[in-house]
């Protein structure tokens, strides 16, 4: 018979090596990561591939390995290696004066109504001075943050080289076998069915609706919005792009923090017939990018109130860096979900109230109700 301290004993070993195994990987956290997530979005192509194949499974897992390399890692290799030598570029050009960021303020400021400068004057904020300081300081900042990326990449090729192995490692072993590791860790999570599925179903539904539906949503703004950029001529566009790429994944900012301004910008300076193209793209294609795609790739019953996903992208991101953009709607998504499950549970065992005749009445859900 098994005794209390035995149960203890055990529990405080599978905690400690549960830790010690954790530390062992973490500095590998970046390519398990990414290997778990792709797993976990090629998954339904795996399980297509299974049944093409006739069931052999090595076969169908390289085969969805090297699709996932042609639409997604090697895509995104050449867009980082191209940011990173446009971003060094911009900024021997800031360096050199070539490029004058302070300028384009001084020419907004000038370009402006003679009314608007004398309320300017009046409310104290004429002098630009300090805007165009820290404008051209933040361009600096952020071009030196890439140049110097350049530089890491290359003093570092050999870590690099073998976190990208360990993630396609990892990744082919993943979709080989991640159906049974699945219900392996079912099966040893302390939960009940239910609450397991229900749980297991948001995680999984939360991560393909981040990865799918927000990436591709932000990769197309910002390749609209790229593209737009280099054909009216602006500074850069690949740079732009990839910013308005990752503003994108903020719900209520958007691309429209980079566009908007560049827009006002080329209005000041007399380029109305580019301005009000930069506008028209802006509002009509790159704005509505994200009405169109995102309820068909992410769907209503797994998109989270935007205020939710802005404000747990933003932590993620602070952080665990690039990976928070899907770390932090994760965790927001599980601990709603964990809440709802709680609410829905306390509510079940909450006995019926009886009217003053007897007869029990219906009492409303004061919890969240759990989505069907």
């Amino acid at each position: 018979m098994e005794r209390p301290v035995d149960r203890r004993f055990f529990g405080l070993l599978l905690a400690g090596v549960s830790v010690a195994f954790c530390w062992i990987l973490l500095p590998f956290f970046s390519a398990i990561f990414w290997g778990v997530i792709l797993a976990l979005l090629f998954t339904p192509l795996q399980q297509r591939m299974l049944g093409l194949m006739q069931g052999r499974r090595n076969l169908a897992a390289f085969t969805t390995l090297l699709v996932c390399l042609v639409i997604v890692i090697i895509p995104v290799i050449f867009i980082t290696a191209s940011l990173i030598q446009e971003g060094a570029s911009v900024y021997q050009r800031i360096r050199s004066g070539d490029l004058n960021l302070g300028l384009w303020v001084e020419q907004i400021r000038a370009a402006l109504p003679p009314s608007v400068q004398q309320w300017l004057q009046s409310a104290g904020v004429d002098d630009f001075s300090a805007l165009r300081d820290r404008l051209s300081a933040g361009a600096m900042q952020g071009s030196q943050f890439l140049a110097g990326q350049a530089v890491n990449i290359g003093q570092n090729t050999l870590q690099f080289v073998i976190s990208f192995g360990v993630m396609l490692y990892l990744l082919f072993f993943l979709l080989r076998d991640g159906v049974a590791l699945g219900r392996r860790i079912r099966q040893a999570i302390p939960l009940s069915p239910r609450q397991k599925q229900q749980l297991l179903s948001k995680f999984i539904a939360v991560t393909r609706a981040t990865v799918k539906g927000n990436i591709i949503v932000a990769a197309s703004q910002g390749a609209l919005g790229g593209i737009a950029f280099w054909l009216l001529g602006i500074e850069a566009p690949l740079l732009w792009g990839v910013v308005m790429a990752f503003l994108s994944l903020l719900p209520a900012i958007g691309a429209g923090l980079i566009w908007v301004p560049v827009a006002i910008w080329m209005i000041a300076i007399g380029e109305v017939v580019r301005g009000s193209i930069l506008i028209a793209v802006g509002v009509l294609v790159i704005g509505m990018v994200d009405n169109l795609l995102r309820p068909i790739l992410v769907g209503k019953d797994t998109k989270l109130p935007d205020y939710v996903v802005l404000i747990s992208t933003l932590g993620g991101m602070a952080l665990f860096g690039i990976n928070g953009f899907v770390i932090g709607p994760l965790i927001a998504a599980l601990f709603i979900a964990a809440w709802d499950l709680l609410a829905t549970e306390t509510d079940s065992e909450r006995p019926e109230e009886a009217s003053p005749s007897g007869q029990p009445v219906s009492r409303p859900n004061r919890g969240l109700r759990r989505r069907r």
